[in-house]
């Protein structure tokens, strides 16, 4: 067999060269609507390549990016790699001490950013040292005290639009992403060339996201998260349209989108579809819509039911992580379901975290490491092994997160049973202990969010002198609607919870807390309800 390289190259010619005319449209913040097609994609990547080179920067060195999902971000998005620098997508929700640690950590050399964003970075003035060089990914540069600050279609101008291939070995390091740092400071999982490509690949599956040519996907998924979860890497490979939506969601113009793009496919985190419902309802649904991907934590069962009834529309579940590339898993139904109804598939299938995706081995171990039966019953620690996923963070941190057998500690409790599939019962450090007892607050979660005057709810442990620890739920009320903890306890027995299970106490919230990437921020609530 011919011994070619999987880089960044194989991956970045291919729509170019057999996709030409498939178009990528971008809905800019300001309401404007850019689009070209991708044979115009890749001769400004070529002319950014040129530019990269231009400002003295190093291969192996770090170009980070701090933007919407835009053209402008998807041609970063090959020219930096492509040109053996590593592509460092910076978290725009990191709090200004997150983003400055992680920029000098990463010892980012030049930074591509929004105007939007501008005002982030000038936060940081004479705080990252090592940042020479700052452009603005549009045609001029606001008023900004930054120095040194150039528009982006004057760094690319002129710029030849053909560049040389280069031969970049596969284990090279293509990007860098670092965690939210939800229970530490944000590290960092580097991606080689060939897990990118592999993981791209993995995207186009029919047993993940089933991206193919006669797509058109528009991934709302920040692409300064682990690469938008691969879909426009997945995308380019297969020759799919991509649509983007820049700043932030507005449910009318994002539905507009959706609609006069005739998007296929879509992905983003529950509460973005919780959003989204209405407007969608409103419009008559989306009629060119294959499925919906949705993930960053599990989807109540209701979301799904209404998605599936009241919409016509499939939402799937894919589970994965920053250190996992991220995808590993999809909760596709299987062949021996065809003929069971909605709800039993919706139980065994979709709000499951899925079966793995071929090339990704999944392992439930007791505390001791050892393994586990998947038998559906048994609850353990989740570890995760394949071709891209990280076998260290950046600068040997965290080694802890690696067990001697060369398997990814994720730090999440899970089940997986005897027919391929798997369930995230919490994060380990969500679990309630009551009593000697473990409680999941996912599963509680889920649960109370099927209510209809729920519109979110997050269950956190609180200290209790008795129990150790007994479940709170914080719940968000839908509008013109009431909830009340005998009304939650008689909905919890209907739902298979024992009553020494029932939360004791409910707090209604304006909102559950957010972490940058769209996550319920337990530690957020536990600070607030501590006492």
């Amino acid at each position: 067999m011919m011994d070619v390289e999987l880089n960044a190259w194989l991956l970045f010619d291919h729509a170019p060269s057999n996709a030409p005319d498939a178009e990528v449209v971008s809905r800019l913040p300001d309401g404007s609507v850019h689009r070209y097609d991708y044979r115009t994609l890749g001769g400004r990547a070529q002319q950014l390549m040129h530019a990269l080179d231009g400002l003295g920067i190093d291969r192996g060195e770090r170009v980070a990016t701090l933007g919407w999902n835009s053209f402008r971000h998807l041609e970063a998005y090959f020219a930096v790699p492509c040109t053996a620098r590593v592509l460092h997508t910076l978290n725009a929700r990191l709090s200004p001490e997150d983003l400055a640690y992680v920029i000098g950590h990463a010892r980012d050399r030049a930074v591509l950013v929004d105007p939007d964003f501008l005002p982030v970075l000038e936060a940081l003035d004479g705080q990252l040292p090592g940042l020479e060089h700052i452009v603005v990914l549009g045609s001029s540069v606001p008023d900004t005290p930054l120095r040194g600050v150039i528009a982006y279609e004057d760094l690319i101008a002129d710029q030849p639009t053909e560049y040389p291939p280069l031969d970049i070995p596969e284990r090279t390091p293509l990007g860098l992403c670092y965690t939210s740092g939800t229970t530490g400071r944000p590290k960092g999982a580097e991606y080689t060339h060939r897990s990118t490509y592999l993981h791209a690949f993995g995207v186009t599956s029919a047993t993940a996201i089933a991206v193919g040519p006669g797509d058109s996907v528009l991934t709302q998924v920040p692409m300064f998260h682990a690469n938008a979860w691969g879909l426009p890497y997945g995308s380019a490979l297969a020759g799919a349209k991509q649509v983007f939506f820049a700043g932030p969601l507005d449910p009318p113009a994002f539905v507009d989108l959706l609609l006069a793009e005739h998007v296929t496919i879509s992905a983003a985190v529950p509460t973005v579809w919780h959003t989204l419902a209405e407007e969608i309802g409103a419009r008559g649904g989306l009629p060119d819509m294959r499925h919906i991907v949705v993930g960053g934590s599990q989807p109540p069962r209701s979301l799904i039911a209404r998605y599936r009834d009241q919409l016509g529309l499939r939402l799937i579940q894919a589970w994965g992580m920053t250190e996992t590339s991220p995808l590993a898993s999809v909760a596709w139904p299987q062949h021996r379901m065809r003929d069971w109804d909605d709800d039993a598939v919706t139980e065994a299938a979709l709000v499951q975290a899925g079966i793995p995706i071929p090339g990704i081995s999944i392992s439930i171990r007791d505390d001791e490491g050892a393994p586990l039966p998947h038998d559906g019953q048994t609850m353990g620690n989740l570890y995760v092994r394949g071709p891209w996923v990280i076998d260290q963070y950046a600068e040997g941190e965290g080694p802890e997160s690696f067990s001697a057998d060369g398997w990814f500690r994720t730090g999440d409790v899970a089940i997986a049973s005897p027919g391929g599939y798997f369930v995230i019962a919490d994060r380990t450090k969500d679990l309630i202990k009551s009593g000697g007892e473990w409680i999941s607050s996912v599963e509680m979660e889920a649960a109370i969010m099927a209510l209809p005057a729920v519109l979110e709810a997050a269950v956190i442990a609180v200290p209790d002198p008795k129990w150790l620890e007994r479940p709170l739920a914080c719940v968000v009320i839908r509008d013109g609607h009431g909830l009340d903890l005998v009304e939650l306890h008689a909905h919890l027995s209907t739902q298979g919870f024992a009553r020494w299970q029932f939360p004791e106490r409910l707090e209604i919230i304006d909102a559950v807390p957010k972490t940058s990437v769209g996550k319920f921020d337990k530690k957020v609530l536990r600070q607030r309800f501590a006492g």
